[in-house]
């Protein structure tokens, strides 16, 4: 099961939130699906360089609120919020509603699944040796406190003849315990040999149950 669930939709409800949060109902649903599509997409082709990696939506009557996390923030305000200010009025001119726009900075990018998989994807077109790649950023992460990290690449690796896969590891990866926050991402790597796909899963510790208060 740990290997064919995504591992942050297997924990949704559990100790993982909705990164979209919003109700609906029928047709409506679906024509807020698309627009939230349509509102990844901008940002993400608008601040290309921003280092995001996750953005969170949620929706109010005649609102949306848009949560960015990204590792470097001053991109994405730009002078006396020069850059902020103008993603806002395109997203506004493409919902037609009132958008507030919150840019939240990753301290530790390291520790960031989506960040690792771009950053080794890009490396991987530049040509970088993919090993190499693998093992910097497995170090990087376990001197940021990464519990344990676990990284896939698959394709025609090095150029091969035969499409294969390679997998470095170290620390823990408890896929199967719905109490483990791991982080879960994958990315492609477009290379004159085609594509190689990046799969990475970062273990952060594990999440435990609050206690209640005894009552009085």
């Amino acid at each position: 099961m740990g290997r064919k669930v995504h591992p942050i939709g297997f924990r949704l409800g559990i100790i993982k939130d909705w990164r979209t949060r919003w109700y609906a109902e029928g047709r409506q649903y679906a024509d807020l699906l698309a627009e939230d599509r349509k509102i990844r997409k901008l940002i993400r082709d608008e601040m290309q360089q921003a280092g995001i990696s996750q953005i969170e939506i949620e929706r109010f009557p005649g609102a949306v609120h848009v949560m960015i996390h990204t590792s470097k923030p001053g991109i994405i305000i730009g002078r006396k919020g020069a850059h902020v200010n103008t993603l806002r009025t395109k997203l506004q001119e493409l919902t037609g509603k009132r958008v507030k726009v919150d840019v939240v900075e990753i301290e530790h990018p390291e520790l960031d699944a989506y960040l690792v998989a771009e950053d080794l994807a890009a490396q991987l077109e530049r040509r970088v040796s993919y090993r190499r790649a693998m093992r910097q950023a497995v170090s990087r992460a376990m001197r940021a406190g990464a519990k344990g990290i676990m990284i896939t690449c698959s394709g025609r690796l090095a150029g091969a003849e035969m499409a294969r896969s390679d997998t470095v590891r170290e620390g823990r990866v408890p896929r199967h315990t719905l109490r483990a926050n791991i982080d879960y991402a994958q990315a492609e790597a477009l290379t004159t040999f085609g594509r190689i796909g990046v799969k990475v899963w970062i273990y952060l510790g594990d999440v435990m149950p609050q206690r209640r208060d005894a009552e009085a």
